[in-house]
């Protein structure tokens, strides 16, 4: 059974930080890339962070570059995403994700609302 549980989520300032956590289970998490994704009110859903499993290369979406940080700790599987300089716009509920063999696999997401 595959399992994404994501935890961290909260209501921020404009230029504050959160950590979000990903806890795995039930797949080998060493050997599967590992992805962040964000969902707005009134939007799809959004590729924010991605990390490999081999040499753990990560992308970013552009709007992220520069202030998040997506990061594996293959001890306590868990995939972090560190989220500074957060603004307005990345109010959101963010996903963990993985995609293992032929499916894709989501957790239940985690509310980030950034607001003074």
């Amino acid at each position: 059974q595959v399992q994404l549980v994501e935890s961290g989520g909260g209501l921020v300032q404009p230029g504050g930080s959160l950590r979000l956590s990903c806890a795995a289970s039930g797949f080998s998490f060493s050997s599967n890339a590992m992805s962040w994704y964000r969902q707005a009110p009134g939007k799809g859903r959004e590729l924010v962070a991605a990390i490999s499993s081999t040499a753990g290369g990560t992308n970013y979406a552009d709007s992220v570059k520069g202030r998040f940080t997506i990061s594996r700790d293959t001890v306590k599987n868990t995939v972090y995403l560190q989220m500074n300089s957060l603004k307005p716009e990345d109010t959101a509920v963010y996903y963990c994700n993985v995609v293992r063999y032929y499916s894709s696999y989501w957790g239940q997401g985690t509310q980030v609302t950034v607001s003074s």
